[in-house]
């Protein structure tokens, strides 16, 4: 199923059912799952594993050297999981240290023009729409949405079910199950549609409702908010998340 155009390293681990369109290049040190479907025009380089039944789309450059100064050639890493979907011309480099590792999960799905920088760690069913660009050390968690043509800076963090939407800057991070937008991106709104698709129950959107009131309507300061939130609403597993997120930032939250 590899076509006679397609150019792979003999050293290269390839499942015995994976297919590869002509023209594409699969290097070296490339490991590739089964059932996985990758088109013409494809390049895989470095060290980058792809899971299971993933689809890849002409043009793709997945495992290239990250886009970084000080990065000298070590030997460091690109994980997809299984079942994503990337579409063409989507980039995602591989880490700028040593033996560290660009990390993708499941189920995701990558549009056209995505880039993803050195050093990212992608959840599962993730969405990031077309021409969105992801700079270095992001952490993006589960079931996040990202509209097109986002900018996201270094370090930032996007929480569990957060919403971004198309052409916001994203300087900060965003918590969990909330919806920002802008230049620079701030909180609007909870995703409320995101948290219902997700089974979240009525019970615990209303709670989180009242956090998001709580932290962005109550003229109180971060520490003051988390505070009240401790004290006045039920410390459901989403509510300990969203607690836990905000105090472990390092660049502080979106306003």
């Amino acid at each position: 199923m590899i076509d006679k155009l397609a150019s792979v390293h003999k050293r290269a681990e390839i499942d015995s059912d994976v297919s590869i369109g002509p023209y594409s290049v699969i290097g070296e040190n490339v490991r590739i799952g089964r059932g996985t479907k990758i088109d013409s025009n494809v390049v895989i380089k470095g060290w980058t594993e792809i899971g299971e039944n993933c689809q890849i789309s002409s043009g793709a450059v997945l495992g290239e050297a990250p886009q970084h100064m000080g990065y000298k050639g070590e030997k460091s890493y690109v994980r997809i999981g299984n079942y994503n979907i990337i579409r063409e011309f989507v980039t995602i480099h591989r880490s700028c240290k040593e033996r560290e590792t660009t990390c993708i999960g499941h189920n995701n799905f990558f549009m056209a023009y995505s880039h993803v920088g050195h050093d990212c760690l992608i959840g599962s069913h993730v969405i990031i729409t077309s021409f969105v660009g992801i700079s270095g050390h992001v952490t993006v968690e589960d079931r996040v949405v990202i509209g097109g043509h986002t900018a996201i800076h270094q370090f930032v963090r996007i929480g569990t079910l957060a919403m971004v939407s198309g052409t916001s800057r994203v300087v900060k991070d965003i918590p969990p199950y909330f919806i920002a937008e802008g230049n620079p991106s701030r909180i609007r709104a909870v995703n409320v549609v995101g948290l219902r698709r997700a089974g979240i129950s009525q019970e615990t959107r209303n709670n989180i409702k009242k956090a998001y009131k709580v932290l962005y309507h109550s003229n109180l300061n971060t520490s003051q908010a988390l505070e009240k939130i401790k004290e006045e609403i039920k410390m459901e597993k989403e509510i300990a998340h969203l607690i836990e997120f905000i105090e472990k930032s390092e660049r502080g939250i979106c306003a």
